[in-house]
């Protein structure tokens, strides 16, 4: 080694050159410990799910001992269909409760002679009217096996004592409540808000009583849809209390003299009332079941809940003709997506075509649960079903809680329509939204735009800028067009005029049974009675019912569902001021031609 090397061996080192070499260092050191955490991670959830899948194969079919009990837990979020969860957390953990598996367990449990009845707890339904309904007839067809329902709760809202009233007991906690008011509709408005935001809403509607947009524009209901939400309220309310009053025995004018004059504000009330049976706790209500089953105070009820009890029952196919349920269910929007999301019209299509096309299926059953969405999606599904029939498979809908303005577009060239009494549906009726946030941008965060194009209308009016005179009557226009299209396919499905389905269109919403007066649906009746109709339109005798499309596994569902998982926490950690935060999004999201009904709402 030679004296300059020496030299520069020994020379200190730079302060550039050391954090370099520790930037570097650190960057790699980072990344090796990123692969190392991540080889470690895929290793542990791969045991995980080694573990899930043991406890899946090991509770796949509980074991349903002798004197068991049904325990039909209703708070539980209810989808419209379930999702097979492997695993569960807790005693009585309700997985992927939906509708489909609560009806087919309450049928099945009566035929059970290992079930010898029901635990009904229905504090509360987290359902919508139809569903609620539906549980609720599926429970009064169970009493007639002559086995017990009792039914106890803290605290009964409106829809949970709805479904209680199936019981042969009804107990109440000494101190709890019962909610007994009627219904009624709330509107939030955003008029105000975006006028402080300096956010521009332009509103295209052909519909007086399209009032989807109308929170964006005023601050108050218009005088149409008032009268609309008030028929409807009435005509749900109408429901509710009629199956009360059969049930409990009392008269529609009992029940609303109750509801006005708010009668029931105590537990001792509702018992003299006549609304309950029994004041007791819960551990009373369990004596009585004991009791029924002739057990003793040391011994344990076998409960057996909805999820469980459901993975019990098998169904054998028998025979190569086939009835299709096909499930259409969540806002309707253009392209491809995860249809247990929502209903893309991409993705609908090619599943509903491998359903007529399959020379088995003679005959298809459209479960629709939609609000609608776009309105050239709901077009281009109304196609397929009408090339379905000329294919020669007869299409039958089963409406659920929704199936309103797109949902209706895709039901009304079917064969045949069912709906419940309180199914909301009609809403015919196309609007469109263009938000524009010009003034925002400037007035609010100081950004302005600035544009160059070839021709005058290179750069289209939406956000950036306000559309102008010719692109908002270029817009109406085409809302104008595909209002009467959706008039027209109505009418011509529904074998009514054209001028008839515009009076009672103009986007109004109605009951299922107000529906049925005009003309909208063939029949009040649930999937049951859809099926059976679907059968004997296509002469089937003897058939198996396959549901499309299939479902997916819980591995996929778990990294599918993050859009869902986020509204739900948003729900439940903004409560009531979730629904400004939706309405704002609705501004940002809602642009182009919608047909879609006012609202979505929970009543409790």
């Amino acid at each position: 080694m030679n004296e300059y090397t020496e030299q520069q061996n020994n020379k200190p080192e730079t302060r550039s050159r050391k954090f370099w070499r520790v930037v570097l260092g650190s960057m790699v050191g980072f990344v090796l410990a990123s692969i190392i955490v991540s080889i470690l991670s895929v290793l542990m959830f791969l045991g995980m799910i080694a573990s899930f899948e043991k406890m899946g194969t090991s509770t796949s079919t509980p074991n349903i001992k002798d004197k068991s009990v049904l325990l039909v837990d209703l708070s539980p979020s209810i989808s419209e269909r379930a999702v097979d969860m492997p695993f569960s957390f807790g005693e009585y953990a309700q997985q992927g409760l939906g509708l489909d598996n609560v009806l087919a367990a309450i049928k099945s449990a009566a035929g059970d002679s290992k079930i010898k009845g029901i635990y009904l707890k229905s504090k509360t339904v987290t359902a919508s009217p139809a569903s609620t309904k539906a549980i609720r007839d599926a429970l009064l067809e169970f009493k007639k096996s002559g086995k017990f329902i009792y039914a106890y709760s803290d605290i009964y809202t409106q829809n949970g004592y709805y479904v209680a009233t199936t019981a042969d007991k009804i107990l109440l906690n000494p101190t709890g409540d019962l909610s007994f008011r009627g219904y009624a509709f709330q509107l939030m408005f955003y008029k105000n808000l975006i006028d402080k935001l300096d956010v521009d809403v332009q509103i295209f509607r052909h519909g007086q009583f399209k009032s989807a947009v109308e929170p964006y524009f005023l601050d108050k209901m218009s005088e149409a849809n008032r009268e609309q939400l008030s028929t409807l309220a009435n005509s749900l309310w109408a429901v509710l209390v009629q199956d009360i009053a059969k049930s409990r025995k009392l008269s529609v004018d009992q029940l609303n003299n109750i509801a006005d004059s708010l009668l029931c504000s105590s537990p001792q009330e509702a018992l003299s009332l006549k609304l309950v049976d029994n004041l007791a706790y819960a551990d009373e209500a369990e004596k009585m079941i004991k009791e029924k089953l002739n057990l003793g105070d040391k011994d344990d009820i076998n409960y057996v809940t909805i999820s469980q009890y459901a993975k019990t029952i098998t169904h054998k196919e028998n025979n190569s003709d086939k009835v299709a349920v096909m499930y259409a269910y969540g806002e309707i929007s253009d392209g491809k997506g995860d249809g247990s999301l929502g209903i893309y019209s991409e993705t609908f299509i090619k599943e509903f075509r491998k359903v007529y096309k399959n020379d088995n299926v003679k005959a298809i059953v459209l479960r629709v649960n939609s609000p609608g969405g776009s309105a050239l999606a709901s077009e281009n599904i109304w196609h397929e079903i009408e090339l379905a029939k000329k294919a020669g498979k007869k299409v039958v809908v089963s409406m659920g809680d929704y199936a309103a303005s797109g949902g209706y577009y895709i039901s009304c060239n079917s064969d045949y329509i069912f709906a419940e009494p309180n199914t909301i549906t009609g809403s015919i009726g196309v609007f469109g939204m263009v938000p524009s946030l010009q003034k925002f941008m400037k007035n609010k965060l100081g950004i302005t735009m600035d544009e160059v194009g070839s021709n005058k209308h290179s750069v289209p009016g939406g956000l950036y800028r306000p559309m102008d005179e010719l692109e908002s009557q270029k817009l109406q226009a085409s809302i104008e067009d595909i209002y009467a299209t959706f008039t027209k396919r109505v009418a011509d499905g529904r074998h009514l005029s054209v001028t008839y389905v515009d009076s009672i269109g103009q986007g109004r919403v109605w009951a299922g049974s107000d529906a049925l007066e005009l003309g909208l649906v063939d029949a009040l009746g649930n999937l049951d009675d859809a099926i059976a109709k679907a059968a004997k339109l296509a002469s089937l005798d003897k058939y198996d019912i396959t549901y499309y499309p299939a479902q997916k596994d819980w591995f996929s569902l778990i990294f599918n569902m993050k859009d869902e998982e986020v509204d739900a926490a948003l729900r439940q950690k903004m409560g009531q001021f979730y629904y400004l935060y939706d309405g704002v999004q609705q501004v940002l999201d809602n642009s182009g031609i919608q047909a879609r009904m006012p609202m979505l709402f929970t009543i409790e």
